[in-house]
């Protein structure tokens, strides 16, 4: 009963549950909209050298919405000396060059997703213009080709446009490329301008004809690479000279250089016929030359391989003894060697530190002490490390310097100046400035001084390396070219403790290699890298490496350095100026040894090269047949087998202690001239 009165009370239950529909299945959620694509802005992402510009990033899904809820983060992937961008998109440009970069879109749940872009960083607005060459007399008829370089304030080249234009046309004429021409007796202003920057430079014609026109000497003969100088003598009617004029200097055939002060140099053997020109008068001399005959054989006299790290700078007691050997490449060793035997150079001892780059070492002039910088330390404190010789066998640790230059000391240089005391000039990874310590007492260095490059923030200014002489320190300021200051030699006043800004020589790296961009990309590492002073010349050299290696490529073996070494004559410290320059012609250019009248050089993988740098300097060394010797510092001994990676050369005694930095190192001595035989 009791189970029949609750199936009659379920019934219509029953009955109403099957004549109700069926509910509705909930709909599906809608699919969560996922990043597709990263849009940065702004879209002309330029910025003037020494300025900044913020960046900024959306993310879009696939039908172009904007999606929320996304995290980014910026970063560079090259121009890492020239600019810097935060994570949070602010670039800051510290020099011209091309920011390759990337920004990362990150959503909870996603893969992320990036966006690569570059920003072009620019040469500010002009500030100065040079003109080049700047003749003070002409003749009626002559014309001349004048050049004018824009500059922004902090002395980068500019592209633009130039406005010729000249004060009185009856005297002067000057078209839009800077072609002058002289029309009749008289003064006149030629002027070029950019927007509200003009440079004007007043030119008189004379009005005397010219009725001959000779070249002195006539003939003449030498060498190739020799610097053979010419005068042009115009003489009026009446055979009186005259004076100051400015002729147009052409040669043929072959190669070589001829400077608008008459100054020839010829590249290859064989007669030039010199030609000098003043309006409708020329004259003509001739150069026969012979060729420089400089090659000479090199033997390897002894051979220590490295292969634990790579090796990095190399330097020689006074003694003339021991040598030290730097590491790299995770490195945290100096070596000590044994060389009073150069066919068997052997280890005897090494300081370990705190460090994974010993990059630069050198020693006080009287052998007691030396120094050696460290890079990448796991504590962050990187500075210099001073070490005692009593024994220069087994050097000891005596003390260290990091204050202020704890992100790192790439190079580092002695100098005593018998006014000033001893000091040590370190490089400042982190900032590009220069610290100056006094070392009188190693145990106790203190620093005396900084300075550093004016009008670019640190982000741009990098300080690679420092060769001091005669109270002047010379120091390579990779974006900024070549700075020279007064340490002590007083012709600006300047101390150790005091440094003055004597010069600077700036140069467009830029256009330069250009060519290194348009293989390898944008972003790649360029600038100037060391200077060493000899005679009237300072010799600098740029290292250059492309942003990528050769794609597809097996090994290392593929790559290449580039680079060029300039010879910039500071016979005036106040302007100094390149005149002759230097490329391998596969391989790059690294750190230099002058001695007597050679240049010895680490060519990365062009090995070492030896070449010949006697009397005075013009145009390009290498074609002038001016190398004596080249060795492929590469073998199967090495840490990186069979691949040359020359770092540098100190010269000792007619020996070459050669560092290469995949095959450690090299002893080498350059014979005499092979004698010819009848």
């Amino acid at each position: 009963m009791r189970a029949l009165l609750l199936a009659t009370l379920l019934l219509p239950v029953s009955l109403a549950a099957q004549q109700s529909p069926a509910p509705t299945p909930a709909a599906a959620p809608a699919a969560k909209p996922r990043v597709a694509r990263v849009i940065v802005t702004p879209v002309r992402r330029v910025v003037n050298a020494g300025e900044t510009l913020q960046l900024s990033a959306e993310a879009r899904d696939e039908a172009g919405n904007v999606v929320d809820g996304v995290t980014f983060r910026f970063s560079q992937t090259g121009a890492y000396f020239e600019g810097s961008l935060s994570p949070a998109g602010l670039v800051t440009a510290g020099a011209t060059g091309v920011m390759p970069a990337a920004v990362v879109a990150i959503r909870q749940g996603e893969q992320p997703v990036v966006e690569r872009f570059e920003v072009r960083m620019v040469p500010g607005p002009a500030a100065r213009i040079a003109l080049s060459p700047m003749p003070e007399r002409l003749v009626p008829g002559q014309r001349i080709r004048l050049n004018a370089e824009v500059l922004s304030a902090i002395g980068d080249r500019r592209e633009d446009r130039v406005q010729w234009s000249s004060s009185n046309p009856r005297v002067l004429t000057v078209n839009e490329v800077g072609l002058v021409t002289a029309v009749a007796a008289g003064r006149a202003r030629i002027t070029a301008k950019v927007g509200d920057v003009e440079r004007a430079h007043e030119i008189q014609v004379l009005a005397a004809q010219v009725a001959s026109l000779s070249v002195e000497p006539g003939v003449t003969d030498g060498r190739t690479g020799d610097v053979l100088r010419f005068r042009a003598v115009a003489r009026d009617a009446q055979g009186r000279e005259i004076a100051g004029v400015t002729p147009v200097w052409s040669f043929s055939p072959g190669q070589g250089m001829l400077d608008a002060d008459g100054s020839f140099v010829g590249y290859e053997p064989g007669s030039y016929t010199v030609t000098a020109s003043l309006g409708n008068r020329t004259a003509d001399a001739v150069v026969t030359l012979t060729a420089r005959g400089v090659r000479r054989p090199l033997t390897v006299v002894g051979r220590l391989p490295r292969t634990r790290f790579n090796t990095e700078e190399v330097w020689l007691h006074p003694n003339g003894q021991v040598a030290y050997l730097g590491s790299g490449g995770g490195g945290d060793v100096l070596y000590a060697i044994d060389i009073s035997n150069p066919a068997a150079p052997v280890v005897t001892d090494s300081i370990v530190a705190n460090t994974r780059r010993v990059n630069d070492v050198m020693t006080t002039p009287d052998g007691k002490y030396l120094v050696f910088t460290r890079e990448g330390a796991a504590d962050r404190r990187n500075g210099v490390v001073f070490a005692s010789l009593e024994d220069p066998r087994h050097p000891k640790v005596i003390s260290e310097f990091t204050q202020g230059v704890t992100a790192g000391v790439h190079s580092s240089f002695i100098y005593k100046d018998p006014r000033h005391g001893q000091h040590v000039f370190l490089t400042n990874d982190g900032t590009g400035a220069l610290h100056i310590l006094n070392i009188d007492d190693p145990a106790n260095p203190r620093e005396v001084a900084q300075w550093k490059t004016e009008n670019r923030p640190d982000a741009g200014r990098t300080l690679h390396d420092i060769d001091v002489q005669d109270g002047l320190l010379y120091g390579s300021w990779w974006n900024d070219g070549l700075v020279i200051l007064d340490v002590g030699n007083g012709i600006k006043g300047g101390s150790p403790s005091n440094p003055v800004m004597v010069s600077q020589y700036k140069y467009d790296l830029n256009a330069l290699y250009r060519d290194v961009e348009a293989s390898g990309g944008p972003g790649f590492i360029r600038g100037t890298h060391t200077a060493w002073r000899h005679r009237n010349y300072v010799f600098i050299a740029d290292e250059v490496f492309p942003s990528s290696g050769v794609r597809g490529a097996k090994d290392a073996a593929a790559g290449r350095a580039y680079g060029r070494l300039q010879v910039i004559d500071v016979s005036d410290l106040e302007k100094p100026r390149s005149v002759a320059w230097y490329e391998p012609e596969f391989g790059g250019v690294h750190n230099v040894w002058v001695a007597g009248d050679s240049l010895y050089m680490g060519a990365y993988n062009a090995g070492f090269r030896v070449f010949d740098v006697s009397g005075e300097l013009k145009g390009d060394l290498r074609a002038q047949g001016r190398e004596i010797g080249h060795l492929n510092t590469a073998d199967m001994d090495g840490r990186a087998r069979n691949t040359a990676m020359t770092w540098g050369v100190v010269v000792r005694d007619g020996l070459a202690y050669v560092n290469d930095m995949n095959n450690g190192l090299w002893i080498v001595r350059i014979e005499p001239k092979t004698g010819v035989v009848p």
